[in-house]
C-alpha cells in the first residue's frame, strides 16, 4: 500500500467518524420525542422508579394523565391509582 492510499483511507475514516459524531445529537432528539412520527404522543411514561431490593422495584407510572403505582419484580402487582391532592 502506498503512502497516498494510506492517507486517503485515513481521511475517509476521519470523514465517517465526523459524520457519526455530528449525527448523534439529531438522533438523540428524534429518539427522545418518540421517533420520526411527530403526531405520535406517548400515552405511557415512567415518572419515577425506586429500587426496593435486588429483585423488586416500585414504579410510579403515568397513563393518559393519571398516575398509578406498580410493584415490579418476580410477579408484578398493581397497587392503585395515585390521587393528586
Amino acid at each position: 500500500m502506498s503512502a497516498g492510499q494510506i492517507a486517503s483511507a485515513l481521511a475517509s475514516l476521519a470523514l465517517v467518524l465526523a459524520a457519526v459524531v455530528a449525527a448523534k445529537p439529531l438522533a438523540a432528539r428524534l429518539l427522545a420525542r418518540g421517533g420520526f412520527s411527530p403526531a405520535r404522543a406517548s400515552r405511557l411514561a415512567v415518572v419515577q422508579a425506586l429500587p426496593l431490593d435486588a429483585r423488586r422495584r416500585l414504579l410510579l407510572l403515568r397513563c393518559d394523565g393519571r398516575e398509578f403505582l406498580v410493584l415490579a419484580g418476580t410477579s408484578d402487582t398493581f397497587l392503585g391509582w395515585v390521587d393528586r391532592a
